[in-house]
């Protein structure tokens, strides 16, 4: 919050906040692309906690036509469009002196690469992946990015060991400060893509946009007149909001220049959040899958849970918690259940690739223009490993990378070299990030 001596109306300024944190429409629907133009590559980044039963999910041979593990066998449709990574690591995530908190730690490290500061109050870690492709993608959209999630948004207060909850529950950052939370409910996703009235033809948005512009022009307003009284720390938060504010306006205008009459995907408007997690799950993917082909936004992340979640998963008839569970001890009944919750959430990646596979993309679909990454920071959720991470990357990339190939790398071979291949696939180029050490050969054009 900001506190100032001068008399600011509480309501115009929380008024003006609320624009900022959550426009509630804009209208990018314009076909994606022509049928003949070069394809633009989407980015998604699919998060699942607790680590998993590694020995179930590595595949038993290398190279090409590898063998399937039971925890990835539902992906062997995908064959052709899949790179399977062993030997990844996020060693930031370790305690590296800062004692417990290895979910907290999982979750910040995970696209940052980032050693996080212990802490409840003062958090930062480092800008994510995706935030580094938003910031050059959001160009071409009117959404830099969409971070999707499962459970809990909340950012504050602590949730593991002494670090925040702004850990554990985002794996996006927007800088090393900027944590951003993610969206559950559906219709909420659903109403910051499309708008919240019942209509969504095409003078109701552009209604909406003009309504829009009116409240910017009243906040910014107000900001400025604000700036020249605050202190240095005080004017910092400022320059972050009048940033959000600037990024509401680029996309005002972006829907001013596309085509407002463009009709909509057919998809009813989601009217709750659904009570069974593979139908919440299915739900946000429908939508993922949406934004990408009204190219709302190329890049999207999901959590699948949020980093130590203990939800217990009952359609299983597994009744105890997620993260007791991966605390097993080497109790061959608890590690049968983790096992059906991996192959779950594998089954529900799937279903993404599925989605993006049946959507028509140019002369392609969904999926052959996009690079998919699923995995998690932790692999052996009972030790807290850091190191040989499950990684999978879906995805033809637009033509740029080969699938059906198992790749073993070195030792504690940082994830985000990986993660800077992909950025760099995706149009963005960039040098290093994090505690990357270079790109990935296996990447290259083909």
């Amino acid at each position: 919050m900001i506190v100032t001596k001068k008399s600011l109306p509480r309501r115009t300024f929380l008024r003006g906040m609320g624009v900022t944190l959550a426009l509630p429409l804009l209208d990018a629907m314009t076909p994606a692309f022509a049928a003949n133009a070069k394809p633009v590559v989407r980015l998604g980044f699919v998060y699942v906690p607790n680590g998993i039963i590694m020995e179930k999910w590595t595949p038993a041979t290398e190279g090409a036509d590898f063998q399937f593990a039971s925890t990835m066998k539902s992906l062997e449709p995908f064959r052709e469009r899949l790179l399977v990574f062993s030997g990844l690591a996020q060693v930031q995530g370790r305690a590296l002196g800062d004692g417990a908190g290895d979910h907290a730690r999982a979750g910040a490290t995970f696209l940052t690469g980032v050693h996080p500061k212990k802490s409840e109050v003062t958090i930062q870690a480092g800008i994510s992946a995706d935030q580094i492709a938003a910031r050059e993608l959001s160009k071409h959209t009117q959404f830099a990015s969409l971070e999707l999630g499962i459970e809990s948004n909340q950012l504050a207060g602590g949730c593991d060991s002494g670090y925040s909850c702004a850990y554990t529950n985002t794996v996006s950052w927007r800088s090393a400060t900027t944590p951003l939370p993610v969206e559950n409910n559906p219709r909420a996703i659903f109403e910051r893509l499309f708008g919240d009235g019942e209509s969504t033809d095409a003078a109701s948005r552009l209604a909406m946009i003009n309504k829009q512009r009116s409240l910017l022009d009243y906040v910014t307003g107000s900001l400025n007149r604000l700036g020249s009284t605050l202190g240095a720390s005080d004017r910092t938060k400022l320059n972050e909001y009048t940033d959000s504010i600037r990024d509401i306006e680029r996309r005002i205008q972006k829907a001013e220049q596309q085509n407002a009459s463009v009709k909509l995907p057919v998809m009813e408007r989601p009217t709750a959040v659904p009570d069974e997690f593979e139908d919440h799950v299915k739900m946000v993917m429908d939508l993922q899958v949406l934004a990408y082909q009204t190219d709302m936004t190329r890049v999207i992340t999901l959590m699948m849970a949020r980093e130590g979640s203990n939800r217990p998963y009952r359609n299983l008839g597994i009744s105890d918690g997620h993260h007791n569970l991966t605390h097993h001890q080497n109790d061959p009944e608890k590690i049968t259940k983790i096992i059906k919750i991996n192959e779950v959430q594998v089954k529900l990646y799937g279903y993404l690739l599925e989605r993006l596979k049946a959507t028509p993309d140019g002369e392609g679909n969904l999926l052959d223009n996009s690079l998919i990454l699923y995995g998690s920071s932790i692999s052996d959720g009972n030790l807290h490993t850091h190191h040989d991470l499950p990684i999978v990357l879906a995805g033809g990339g637009g033509g740029q990378v080969k699938g059906n190939r198992h790749l073993r790398f070195p030792k504690e071979t940082p994830l985000n070299n990986l993660l800077l291949s992909m950025v760099n696939k995706a149009g963005v180029p960039v040098e290093k990030f994090g505690d990357s050490t270079g790109t990935m050969d296996c990447l290259a054009n083909v």
